[in-house]
């Protein structure tokens, strides 16, 4: 066993990082030396949102939807050609909705940080009459 490995895992056994983290950590040392992108079966592929509702006058309510993640990333792409006074009121638009957000700010590079950190997301809301569930796969 390596230091490194070594070290991960004392970490893990302290309580200083998750599961998710040394998982996460290891992985990284088994990559080649120098590879710092994502081999294309590590990248979440789709994002899932799954609804489950039974509403007393429509009754059940299925939803399954499967975003490709490819297509956020293509659609960062495309911002670059929005006009940036177009930019503005989608910015505008969101800060109505309380959604703090300035699209100007996306990138490839932090679109795949957010990508990333999707991955762990897992959301899962229950209740008498609907079960909601949001993750990536």
């Amino acid at each position: 066993m390596t230091d490194n490995r070594r070290h991960i895992l004392d970490m893990l056994a302290s309580g200083k990082i998750t599961a998710a983290e040394a998982e996460r950590l290891l992985a990284a040392l088994e990559r080649p030396a120098g590879a710092t992108v994502m081999s294309e079966s590590d990248r979440a592929k789709y994002l899932r949102v799954l609804v489950d509702t039974v509403d007393p006058l429509e009754g059940p309510t299925k939803v399954n939807v499967r975003v490709p993640m490819q297509l956020l990333r293509a659609g960062v792409k495309l911002t670059g050609f929005i006009p940036s006074h177009a930019r503005e009121q989608v910015n505008d638009a969101l800060r109505k909705e309380g959604i703090s957000f300035d699209i100007n700010n996306i990138t490839p590079q932090n679109l795949e940080d957010v990508v990333e950190q999707l991955r762990e997301l897992t959301v899962d809301v229950n209740n008498d009459n609907t079960k909601v569930r949001v993750f990536c796969e």
